[in-house]
């Protein structure tokens, strides 16, 4: 017996809201993309930002994940990569990579926009404050 390993563990942002559909059996597929960037520095000294699109599958998610799969939210996901093809209209064949993720594979990584803000708010207050502090007392 051969021994191999097919993980692939990613951080990125949801380029749409996720789908939902259901197989004939009651199984709900759920798909959306996340996009991850790398940079590096090209030839002429400046960096480059590269994006890489992986579009992502679910099987059987909580409706929790309702509210959380939305365009922009970033998201850790893990899973095993998975090859598949099929016929297009056309009569072309067609070749997919997806990640296929793994039972409790996917971690929002922000909270709600309502929480956010109420914190933003809540630190700007707390900012605001009358303070003896000066930005030369701050260590960083």
């Amino acid at each position: 017996m051969a021994f191999s390993l097919n993980r692939i563990m990613l951080i990125g942002n949801l380029g749409q809201d996720a789908e939902v559909r259901f197989t004939s059996g009651n199984l709900s597929v759920t798909t959306f993309s996340i996009a991850t960037t790398n940079s590096y520095k090209g030839k002429d000294g400046n960096y480059v930002n590269e994006t890489t699109w992986h579009n992502i599958v679910a099987y059987n998610l909580s409706d929790f994940y309702k509210d959380v799969l939305k365009k922009g939210k970033k998201v850790y996901v893990e899973g095993r990569l998975s090859k598949r093809d099929y016929t297009d209209k056309e009569g072309k064949k067609q070749y997919v990579t997806e990640v296929v993720v793994s039972p409790n594979g996917i971690i929002p990584l922000e909270g709600r926009v309502e929480n956010s803000q109420n914190s933003i708010e809540q630190s700007s207050q707390i900012d605001s404050g009358d303070s003896d502090l000066k930005t030369d007392d701050l260590p960083f």
